[in-house]
């Protein structure tokens, strides 16, 4: 007997060493592939330079579902486009803005998204500013100057410099009066609004109906020639932006009554009502395909830019642990899918709709893994108010080289996030789902939602780290023996609210989004 239990013994001892360096050596072999032999600066280009910013409803997005599509078949996964609901067809066209008077410029600016369009000649007509006024009755007398106009419709700000800029080379006193005033400028735009009986929504349908042929906004973003581009609130007349230095030009102009003539040529087309969709692919697994690990970016963006860092990153960073996956882990132990999520932007409805369209997934997760904040590599990791995450996470964490988790702070069990990104989404409905949350390299004011989101902006070494942390995490959770935890931690009490916090709630995606 003691023989055979010697046996017993040394064979599992044997198996656990094997499957030990079994296991060192896959992680090794995916962290060479992802330095050695990263695609990433070849997917980075075809995406964001070649098929561009991936606003939901236009042809750009519906192109990117496609070669997704396409990219996955040639790695031999699985893939397809899964439609959730319809959006308002709409592509973008040129933008030509030029002031004619009192000199001729060139003004750097766009259309906002689902703007309407001109015609090829575009609306020439006066710049004016709204004004100052008291009361709502004023407001209103005021309106017939609009008919014919084009109007400024966002604040005049006084400074295009960063408050980084004017803290590095401005006295301590010239920076503060600087922003007491800035302080005081805004305080006062937005009392005026409110003594219009309008605020900065609502008083765009009233400039139309009042007969104005274009609305000009800036939406400055606190950095250099940054700006936030959203989109348009217009039924039948254009609405642009233009950086803050532009902008703040016709303002002046117009403020001291030396009325700027510009010329708005902005060209877009109206399609119709569009299908939507998530991209989904699929690496099935070998002996519990009925669980799931999932990899989670969003792909759609704002157009501002290319949307490089917002998600492009988060995608790349998907489709590229996707690859090395089934290059060096073909046969997982649970089915490995990824989500590139439509509608992000508009409230994370692709995740949403995903999540309520496939229930029998969702009760089988065994991970999420979103990535979405930036081109930075990752520095925070939370639990999301699972109890029990650092039991399963935190061991699968280990496994990561120091060189990458060395930079990572944890936070367990953490709270629950309610939105911002498309985790949120398999959260509220009790998976664990976790957001790799990115350094910043000034995400905030320099290419998040902005002019500036482009190709130029990426850090490989930053976004191959990321590559690593989600192939190892995305193994070690596949090949876990152990179903991970879902029991729910007691939440703390809101330092906003002074209550208790409750866990986030599923929301309903929209499925037909854009309509007028």
């Amino acid at each position: 007997m003691k023989t055979i239990s010697k046996i017993i013994v040394s064979g599992l001892l044997f198996l656990g060493s094997f499957a030990f360096a079994q296991e060192q050596s896959t992680i090794e072999d995916i962290i060479k592939e992802a330095q050695e032999n990263s695609q990433l600066e070849n997917l980075a280009q075809e995406l964001l330079d070649g098929i561009g910013p991936r606003l939901v409803g236009t042809p750009q997005m519906k192109n990117a579902h496609d070669w997704a599509v396409e990219k996955y078949k040639q790695w031999g996964i699985q893939a397809r486009n899964e439609s959730f609901g319809t959006w308002r067809g709409w592509e973008r066209g040129i933008s030509h803005i030029d002031m004619l008077q009192p000199r001729v410029q060139s003004l750097r600016g766009t259309q906002l998204a689902w703007s309407p369009t001109t015609s090829k000649k575009g609306v020439t007509a006066e710049v004016i500013t709204l004004p100052i006024v008291n009361t709502p009755e004023e407001f209103t007398s005021w309106l017939s100057n609009v008919k014919g106009k084009i109007v400024l419709i966002s604040r005049m700000e006084p400074t295009g410099r960063p408050d980084y800029n004017w803290e590095k080379f401005a006295t301590e006193d010239s920076f503060e009066k600087m922003k007491s005033e800035r302080s005081e400028m805004y305080k006062d735009w937005n009392t005026n609004l409110k003594n219009a009986g309008y605020n900065s929504r609502t008083i765009v349908k009233v400039l139309e109906d009042a007969g104005a042929v274009g609305l000009v906004s800036s939406n400055w973003s606190r950095g250099f020639g940054t700006s936030k581009i959203f989109s348009a609130r217009t039924k039948a007349i254009p609405t642009v932006s233009l950086e803050l230095e532009d902008y703040t030009l016709l303002y002046r102009l117009a403020a001291r009554g030396q009325k700027p003539l510009i010329n708005i040529t902005a060209l877009s087309k109206e399609l119709g009502e569009v299908p939507t969709f998530n991209t989904i692919g699929e690496i099935k697994g070998s002996e519990k395909p009925e669980e799931y690990v999932i990899l989670s970016a969003h792909f759609d963006s704002w157009d501002g830019g290319t949307g490089a860092t917002d998600n492009g990153t988060g995608s790349l960073v998907m489709m590229e642990t996707m690859r090395i996956l089934k290059k060096l882990y073909p046969n997982p132990k649970r089915t490995i899918i990824v989500g590139h999520w439509g509608s992000e932007e508009q409230g994370l409805n692709g995740s949403r709709a995903f999540v309520e369209d496939h229930p029998e997934i969702v009760a089988n997760i065994q991970a999420v893994f979103n990535q979405d904040n930036g081109t930075g590599r990752v520095v925070d990791l939370s639990g999301q108010g699972f109890l029990h995450a650092y039991e399963y996470l935190g061991k699968w964490l280990s496994k990561v080289p120091n060189s990458v988790s060395k930079h990572i702070k944890t936070n367990f069990p953490g709270t629950p996030g309610g939105g911002g990104s498309d985790y949120a989404s398999f959260v509220a409905a009790g998976a664990p789902a976790f957001n790799l949350s990115s350094l910043d390299w000034s995400y905030r004011d320099y290419t998040w939602h902005t002019n500036r989101d482009t190709y130029d902006k990426l850090i490989f070494d930053d976004i191959k780290n990321n590559v690593v942390l989600t192939a190892i995490l995305a193994y070690m959770a596949s090949e876990d023996p152990e179903k991970s935890s879902r029991e729910k931690s007691v939440l703390p009490i809101s330092k906003r609210t002074g209550e208790q916090m409750n866990w986030p709630k599923k929301r309903t995606p929209n499925r037909k989004g854009g309509t007028r």
